[in-house]
């Protein structure tokens, strides 16, 4: 039921803003092979001196095509850079005027998700028609209640004017299944989370204070603003790929440095990504108690969705830097106990308790002292700044009854 055009798009070209620099080269081409993706360096980026991979272990600085590894349709970390799920939604739309239930983001190509998402995308990477001229993608621009009220009616399977159809475009490359948008104000970059009418709990608010929360443990966060617009909750999260404008920082997910894609992603696990931390890390002693504070944070305010995704690294073209905590997200809770996304322990504990954690102390080398010292710092800090946290997030008393006890500090995460 696609109303794409009657030939897919067969190669895009990838362009990247290299560290530093302001303005972005072509990289290379990436050409649909049957039902996989090669990319292949262009010559002349070979022979800049500064020059670096897009991710060595995946696509290494050599001429010829290169085809994904196992598992893969495209390279990961093209992938990363790719829309998600609201953002195919949101192109999806746009193709068919208006979305129904039985509307499908399969029906998209890679390249066409590619090539149509906003060019303000998560990470260096951009994707073009043309290998000699870059054209961004900006979308139109909108107010963020403009942009909230288009989020809205094209959930409910209503048609948009076109100008609020191309301001959603602006929200397209950041990943996600829920409705955003990306804004620039005074010179610094955010991303816009809204909140849904189908929301059963404060979702934006209970990820802004657990943001909040996160912080103030020590853990490295980027700034976050709970506001409201046309009475609805707003979580603005400032980028932390845009370190100076018009300048880009690479991005590489969990998922692609543990060699998986979206159909393999059970399979990473936090030991997997801290073995990645020791070989392949800046600073990797900080970086692994980094690493276990977000595990017993998670834990601790209840955020069960801490997939592969939800981790990233810096690429600098020679090596990996852990970048600021995003997405700690507050689950729905059915039952007391529950597990994590991915495991804790070698032996596959996911169990959400600080004990699964503490067990598993020596994967981030720590020591069972050194580990119950952060899981007393994180309940702790959430214990006596709860109140504080919940006024700068705007919770109403009921949204704070309704989240205490629940996904913040369970009763079960401290379960022996």
């Amino acid at each position: 039921m696609t109303s794409e055009p009657a030939a897919a798009p067969s190669t895009a070209y990838v362009w990247i803003w290299l560290p530093g620099r302001s303005d972005p080269v072509v990289a290379g081409r990436l050409d649909a092979a049957g039902g996989r993706h090669a990319f292949t360096y262009g010559r002349s980026y070979l022979d800049r001196p500064d020059a670096v991979a897009l991710y060595t272990p995946e696509l290494p600085l050599i001429r010829g095509r290169q085809l994904p590894g196992p598992g893969l349709t495209v390279p990961g970390c093209l992938a990363d850079a790719a829309p998600d799920s609201w953002g195919r939604r949101v192109i999806l739309a746009r193709h068919l005027g208006r979305l129904d239930r039985d509307s499908e983001t399969a029906d998209l190509s890679d390249l066409t998700s590619m090539l149509e998402s906003s060019s303000d995308r998560i990470g260096a990477l951009d994707f073009q028609a043309s290998a000699r001229e870059y054209v961004p993608r900006p979308g139109a621009t909108a107010s963020l209640t403009e942009l909230m009220e288009a989020a809205e009616r094209m959930q409910a399977g209503e048609v948009l004017p076109p100008d609020l159809a191309e301001a959603l475009l602006r929200g397209t490359s950041i990943g996600g299944a829920r409705p955003k948008a990306t804004i620039s104000e005074q010179g610094r970059s955010w991303i816009a989370k809204f909140s849904t009418t189908t929301d059963t709990y404060p979702v934006v608010k209970a990820e802004g204070v657990a943001m909040d929360l996160a912080r103030r443990i020590g853990l490295t966060v980027p700034a976050t603003q709970v506001t409201q617009v046309a009475g609805r909750d707003v979580l603005l999260v400032e980028r932390f790929d845009r370190p100076a404008p018009g300048t880009r920082r690479q991005l590489i997910s969990a998922l692609t440095m543990l060699g998986l894609g979206e159909m393999t992603a059970r399979y990473a696990t936090y030991p997997d990504l801290a073995d990645l931390v020791r070989k392949d890390f800046t600073d990797p002693g900080r970086t692994l108690r980094e690493l276990f504070t977000r595990i017993v944070v998670n834990v601790a305010i209840g955020n069960t969705d801490d997939h592969a995704r939800n981790h990233a690294a810096f690429w600098d073209g020679r090596q990996l830097t852990l970048t600021p905590a995003y997405d700690l997200c507050p689950q729905v809770r059915n039952t007391d106990e529950t597990a994590q996304a991915m495991a804790i322990g070698r032996e596959g504990q996911r169990s959400s308790r600080f004990a699964t954690c503490v067990d598993a102390s020596e994967v981030y080398l720590l020591t069972r002292q050194e580990a119950g010292e952060v899981v007393e710092h994180v309940e702790t800090t959430i214990t006596e700044q709860w109140a504080d946290a919940c006024d700068a997030a705007r919770l109403t008393q009921a949204d704070r009854a309704q989240l205490w006890g629940r996904q913040f500090l369970n009763p079960s995460v401290s379960y022996d």
